[in-house]
């Protein structure tokens, strides 16, 4: 038969009409929620995660969580949890959770920025052309102490047009003179190469509310006053002041913390601006709000949607007293300093990957993801290249900014969204009430709150409920140290950095220290008791804990009775020991192997698990506080010495 001769009415005879609604798993039937609650119940009960008596949805409370805000969050989220989806608005409208365009990212993507903090003219620049050539659109550049000296600018940024690449400055390190000086400076360099002040991009970067968070010290709101009018009047592609949450971040802060901070600053630099003659527009133009974005994807882009939808709440309140309307906060996301690692440095550029991605999916303006090795010192050319590419992944290749607000119609995100702003309301509130945001630094309120929580940060690293990868969690006593160029250290003397690494690292260079001196590493040894089958999850689980501190592990092998460990000890050359095994084989041998190693000439012997066996000094489990651990290890070591 000739198949080109098909009567093509015959093949559509049989061709399935297309419906005029379509209906996705119809052909299921509709699943309740007491239904899914139920199977959940029955799976974490099988688990051992809940009795068998457990009252029904225990199961599904095992599964939940709670964010620093006290925001419960649960694992399934329905049309009933979300807010109504016309509380979000449009992409481009009041109250711009969707975004402040209609259109979404501008046609090539979000701004890409790069940050720059080289003292040296030359390669600063060097830097900062290969950037702008290789996909980066907009400079972060540091000025002063931390960077490039306020003179060094117009060398630093030969070959830069910057009527087309944005330049932000950062004098933040350098007394309060050097911001309004840096300036002043980039004006000046823009009017001598002949950039009309129509076309000037950049913003100048004066933050006195920042100053006071990171130093205790600085000037009052009101001096970024006359140059914000000048520039209002004159510059309309130019912004002066960046409303900085990252110090309250840095400080260990929660996210509504960070949210209500921010509002704060914001309405602070308002009320100056608009008292000194500026209308709500202006104003509100010439503020640019900086966010960090996290590995914590979901948190993030959260919080980017709740702080357009507080701002816009912010701008329409001051509008209604002032005939104005609401306007868009113009964001700048940066990957959050505090989740960095030095130990494993190249994890980081998956927590970059992800903190950028969240960024760009939150609909933030203008995005910067640190170098991997940014908490090790200069960062360089490599990691640099890098940072950028990975951005250019996320909008080229990846093709996020295509869409308008991604994550829009997410149940769990609408949910989000709603409850971080509620929260950081409330912050903001308490920080109004207490006088506003400067009032607030100096009597110590923000610091006392966000204490709180870095507190419970603090825990959940030493325990372990909140994982580092490469650090708390399988790290790499063999990793070589990425060794880079020292920089200066930030000015102190306000909020107190947070890193969550930082103890764990602490306890690596101490391993490095002792492995310099001695030619070994510190060591814990493992008493397996049984077979491989019994002891290798605990003995897993205890070499994963001890690593995280520098200490190696040698371990028994499979062993049948307590001589034979005390043997294997004695041969492992330490003076702490680890019991590994099941809590029957602990039953039937563990005091007569804490005995032998006792006779052996253990100073410490710990179990891994929470079996009750006489003569220990401490347990590991799951859950427990791992830097205590470790640092007992190290006391009896050295007590051994």
């Amino acid at each position: 038969m000739n198949t080109s001769q098909v009567d093509s009415d015959a093949l559509d005879a049989g061709a399935p009409s297309e419906p005029e609604e379509l209906t996705l798993a119809a052909e299921f039937p509709a699943a309740a929620r007491a239904q899914w609650s139920a199977l959940v119940d029955q799976v974490v009960r099988k688990a051992g995660r809940i009795p068998p008596d457990a009252p029904a949805g225990a199961g599904v409370e095992r599964l939940e969580w709670t964010t620093p805000e006290d925001i419960r969050v649960r694992p399934l989220y329905t049309a009933d949890d979300a807010p109504d989806p016309a509380s979000a608005g449009v992409p481009g409208a009041a109250p711009f959770v969707r975004g402040g365009r209609a259109n979404g990212p501008a046609p090539d993507g979000w701004d890409v920025r790069q940050r720059h903090a080289e003292p040296d003219p030359a390669a600063a620049r060097t830097a900062v052309l290969a950037d702008l050539e290789n996909g980066v659109s907009s400079i972060w550049l540091a000025v002063g102490a931390e960077g490039t000296a306020v003179a060094d600018l117009p060398a630093v940024l030969e070959g830069v047009q910057l009527d087309l690449a944005p330049v932000v400055l950062d004098a933040s390190a350098d007394p309060a003179g050097t911001e309004i000086a840096a300036a002043e400076a980039l004006l000046a360099l823009a009017a001598d190469r002949g950039v009309a002040p129509a076309d000037l991009r950049a913003t100048l970067g004066l933050d006195p509310v920042g100053r006071r968070a990171r130093t205790g010290a600085g000037p009052d709101v009101d001096t970024v006053v006359p140059l914000a009018r000048r520039v209002a009047q004159g510059y309309p592609r130019v912004r002066t002041v960046v409303v900085d949450a990252l110090p309250v971040h840095g400080a260990g802060a929660s996210d509504a913390q960070e949210l209500g901070f921010s509002l704060a600053a914001g309405v602070a630099y308002l009320r100056a601006l608009t008292g000194a003659g500026l209308d709500l527009a202006g104003a509100a133009g010439q503020l640019e709000f900086r966010y960090a974005a996290t590995a914590a994807q979901f948190p993030t882009i959260a919080k980017l949607r709740a702080a357009r939808r507080l701002w816009s709440r912010v701008t329409e309140a001051c509008g209604a007293a002032q005939g104005s309307t609401a306007l868009p906060q113009v964001q700048h996301a940066v990957s959050s300093p505090a989740m960095l690692t030095r130990r494993d440095a190249h994890g980081n550029l998956l927590r970059g990957t992800v903190a950028g991605f969240a960024a760009g999916v939150g609909g933030a303006d203008a995005v910067t993801v640190a170098p991997f090795d940014a908490a090790l010192g200069a960062s360089e050319p490599f990691s640099r290249r890098i940072a950028r590419n990975t951005q250019a992944l996320l909008v080229q290749e990846s093709h996020l900014a295509r869409v308008v607000d991604p994550a829009g119609g997410s149940w769990f995100v609408e949910s989000l969204t709603a409850e971080l702003a509620a929260a950081a309301w409330t912050f903001f509130q308490e920080i109004e009430a207490a006088g506003g945001v400067l009032a607030a630094l100096d009597a110590g309120l923000v610091a006392e709150r966000v204490a709180a929580v870095r507190e419970g940060r603090e825990r959940a690293a030493a325990r372990r409920t909140a994982p580092i990868t490469g650090v708390s969690e399988f790290a790499d006593l063999a990793e070589p140290v990425l060794e880079r160029r020292p920089v200066p250290e930030p000015p102190g003397g306000g909020l107190p950095r947070f890193r969550p690494a930082e103890p764990y690292e602490a306890f690596r260079d101490r391993s490095d220290t002792v492995l310099a001196e001695t030619g070994v590493r510190p060591r814990a040894f493992l008493a397996t008791l049984g077979p491989l089958s019994a002891y290798t999850t605990r003995a897993g689980f205890a070499r994963n804990l001890l690593a995280a501190g520098g200490i190696e592990t040698p371990e028994a092998g499979p062993t049948e009775t307590a001589q034979e460990v005390a043997a294997a000890f004695t041969a492992a050359g330490t003076g702490v020991a680890v019991l590994c095994s099941t809590d029957a084989l602990y039953t039937e041998r563990g005091a007569r192997t804490v005995e032998a190693l006792r006779e052996a000439g253990a100073r410490q012997v710990l179990l891994a698990g929470s079996a009750d066996v006489p003569g220990l000094d401490g347990h590991l489990a799951a859950g427990g506080d791992a830097l205590a651990v470790i640092d007992s290890v190290y006391t009896a070591l050295e007590d051994v010495r």
